[in-house]
């Protein structure tokens, strides 16, 4: 601002305003540069019947008379007030939107330029990417700055991903820009044990503007239309929404209409089609603890994890089978030489939250040949001994860390730098091992589960490229006595990939989840590795 002020000739310095009424009198006029002082976007061009006439005129290609807008004949401007009026419509459009209120503050000439159309339609498009004809919002008496102002830039912060707080169900919340809304879209996995089919998503909220007013929530929950809702954000990074007419969401059949809806919305069937006893209390389960959270429910933000060239495959989101508790989503990640799959979606024995498997890209395991890979006994050999090496390994380290320990003390000198060193060659070292592994690894080797594994889904590839020793986590009903368990991560190909529980005798497959979600980026990797902390301790 303070750059824009010395530009215009009103700035602070003695010497600009000094300069400025010396070039006024030489002019014969007094230019109208009273301050501004308003730092909101809805009031960065005020709001006078004299200055809209003036807006209407700029954008027309019809310049506003104003003493300081023309220089004299024969030399460059010498501030921005001299410019065409159209021309800092161009330039005032292409500054960011927040930078908008700083700018009106300089004089009330910039203002009523501010109060130009094309310069909020341009930042909504740039900035949000509504694509939509905003020339209509005229018969509406809806401007593009109400647009910018009351709804893209104050609900800014809820853009993104989110995870709702449902106990240990979770769940994948997707809130976006939709032409002229604001959109929450719950994202829901396919009907089991169809892995590989698309995501399904329906809303939960919307935000739009109202003629001139503030911004309308409604609550989209229910079979009876949006009606009247509320969003309030609680904290960075977290908020929650009510909705204030939840008669809205009963249906006229009472409870069991209700469930039988939800049966097959979620499920794809009737609960007479599931005849698993087990599976049929799990769901309704589910219906039960869900439905509470009809009424209000609290956010997270959750990040998509950052790539590294050096990954695996590429990191993000997929959906994979659970047993009896049908899809859930799982976000991948890489940590060096380890592998985590965190749940976005739980259920009562793994909550939303928790890593539900770990893999070891330092212990790649080589699978019998097909006949041999039958044999479960076989398998289980192979990755048993793989885990009491991984068990030897850990224990050196240990023991290693403690003599380093001892050294320090007794050379009583920091030793950090060494360590470090040491540290970052090891990993290095192990990375290197761990892309050797990868590069010498076949193109793909057939692959076919063992006998007397469960699977979901019996639609798995019957190829692989490179399996790796991992740990699952299993637990009891209420994540009663958790532990992890051996198994084996099979990856197929860059979008799929499983998991076999050894002790469990199952299997799952992860496909992975083709969305483009905007907003979703972490801003740094400790940032991840921050929020990834945060919905584990929740979870526990």
């Amino acid at each position: 601002m303070a750059v824009c002020a010395r530009l215009c000739g009103v700035g602070p310095a003695r010497g600009c305003r000094r300069r400025g009424a010396a070039r006024e009198q030489r002019r014969g006029g007094g230019g109208d540069s009273e301050p501004d002082t308003d730092t909101d976007p809805e009031e960065a061009g005020g709001g006078g019947t004299e200055d809209e006439e003036a807006a209407e005129r700029i954008e027309g290609g019809r310049p506003a008379p104003h003493p300081a807008e023309a220089g004299p004949a024969g030399r460059a401007p010498l501030s921005l007030l001299e410019l065409p009026p159209e021309l800092l419509v161009q330039i005032f459009g292409s500054l960011p939107g927040t930078d908008l209120p700083s700018l009106a503050r300089v004089c009330t000439t910039f203002r009523r330029i501010l109060r130009t159309d094309t310069i909020w339609r341009r930042r909504c498009r740039e900035e949000y990417g509504v694509c939509e004809n905003l020339r209509k919002l005229e018969i509406t008496g809806v401007s593009c700055r109400d647009v910018y102002a009351k709804l893209l830039h104050r609900y800014r912060h809820i853009l993104g991903l989110w995870q709702p707080d449902i106990g240990p169900y979770g769940g994948l919340l997707n809130v976006v820009v939709d032409g002229l809304f604001i959109i929450g879209w719950m994202y829901l996995p396919p009907h089991d044990p169809h892995v590989d089919d698309p995501m399904r998503f329906k809303p939960l909220f919307r935000i739009h503007l109202m003629e001139r007013k503030c911004a309308t929530v409604e609550c989209m929950y229910g079979h009876k239309g949006p009606h009247n809702g509320h969003i309030q954000i609680v904290k960075k990074d977290e908020f929650s929404t009510k909705c204030n007419q939840t008669d809205h969401h009963r249906m006229s059949g009472g409870r069991q209409e209700e469930f039988r809806t939800w049966l097959r919305e979620e499920w794809g069937r009737t609960l007479e089609d599931i005849f698993h006893e087990h599976m049929q209390e799990l769901i309704l389960m589910k219906f039960i603890y869900t439905s509470q959270y009809d009424n209000c429910l609290t956010y997270r933000r959750i990040y998509l994890p950052p790539s590294s060239p050096d990954d695996l495959i590429k990191p993000g989101l997929f959906k994979g089978t659970y047993g009896s508790h049908g899809l859930e989503i799982v976000m991948l990640s890489f940590h060096g030489k380890k592998a985590k799959g965190t749940k976005i979606t739980g259920d009562p024995n793994i909550p939303a939250g928790q890593q539900t498997v770990e893999i070891d890209l330092a212990h790649p395991l080589q699978l019998p040949d097909i006949e041999n890979l039958r044999d479960f006994s076989e398998l289980s050999r192979i990755v048993l001994e793989v885990q009491e090496q991984v068990r030897r390994e850990e224990q050196e380290e240990e023991h290693r860390q403690e003599e380093e320990d001892r050294s320090q003390q007794a050379a009583s000198q920091p030793a950090a730098k060494p360590l470090g060193g040491e540290g970052a060659e090891g990993e290095e070292t192990a990375a290197g091992a761990e892309g050797t592994t990868q590069n010498k690894a076949p193109a793909s080797q057939p692959f076919v589960l063992p006998m007397g594994v469960i699977s979901r889904n019996e639609d798995y590839p019957r190829t692989c490229r490179i399996c790796f020793y991992g740990t699952g986590l299993i637990a009891g009903h209420g994540f009663t006595s958790p532990e992890r368990t051996p198994g084996v991560f099979v990856l197929f190909d860059d979008d799929r990939f499983g998991f076999i529980w050894l002790e469990l005798k199952s299997f799952s497959l992860y496909s992975r989840i083709k969305v483009s979600f905007q907003n979703a980026e972490a801003p740094s990797r400790e940032a991840f590795d921050e929020m990834l902390k945060n919905i584990q301790s929740l979870a526990t």
